[in-house]
């Protein structure tokens, strides 16, 4: 199980921090949000941790967020339903299978406001996310047993990113947000950003 873990994770880990940077890169407000949010939490005399995660709200709704817009599993694992049932006022015969499109889901008009728009903000309200309108790990008794690893890898390396680094787009135009058919529905065009570590954490940066 471990092992597949690491596998499944690599790719979706990897895809989804780079959905978050690109519409970071759109949204430099929301990056500066961050960033004032670790500063305020973490500083600079150390480098963001685990045990600071839960206390960084917004870069928890960011990726949220993310994962909302590009779930890195857009079509959840097929189940077979094991009796007679009625799937959303359609009958679903016993031993037929099922797959959820977690993508659609997400972007639900009747379910999300504004849902094609990046809102991390969204999650703030009480009960946002919560239910089967939010599945980037699936739900129920299989959803994705690796979920809280994922979570917990994403926001480090996104803090991490945010914290040490000033984040900027090549050029004026924004970053394409244009997706590319696949497993993990990656972007298009391969996410180009200018950086350069912040002054305040040069010294420690120099120590690793």
């Amino acid at each position: 199980m471990v092992q597949n873990m690491i596998l499944a994770g690599t790719d979706t880990t990897t895809t989804t921090l780079e959905w978050a940077m690109a519409l970071l890169l759109n949204h430099p407000h929301l990056l500066q949000k961050l960033h004032g949010e670790i500063e305020a939490h973490v500083g600079h005399g150390r480098l963001v941790g685990p045990s600071d995660l839960p206390s960084l709200r917004c870069v928890t709704n960011v990726i949220k967020e993310t994962l909302r817009l590009h779930p890195p599993g857009p079509l959840l694992v097929p189940r077979e339903s094991v009796a007679d049932c009625e799937v959303g006022g359609v009958a679903v015969p016993r031993g037929t299978m099922l797959i959820v499109n977690a993508h659609k889901l997400h972007r639900d008009p009747e379910l999300w406001e504004e849902p094609r728009q990046f809102k991390p903000e969204r999650f703030e309200r009480e009960g946002e996310g919560k239910g089967h309108k939010y599945v980037p790990f699936g739900c129920g008794r299989r959803r994705c047993p690796g979920e809280a690893m994922a979570l917990s890898s994403i926001g480090l390396v996104l803090a991490s990113l945010v914290q040490c680094f000033e984040w900027k787009r090549v050029g004026e135009e924004e970053v394409d947000l244009t997706e590319e058919p696949g497993f993990t529905v990656p972007s298009a065009t391969p996410l180009l950003a200018l950086c350069k570590p912040r002054d305040a954490m040069v010294d420690l940066l120099a120590q690793l």
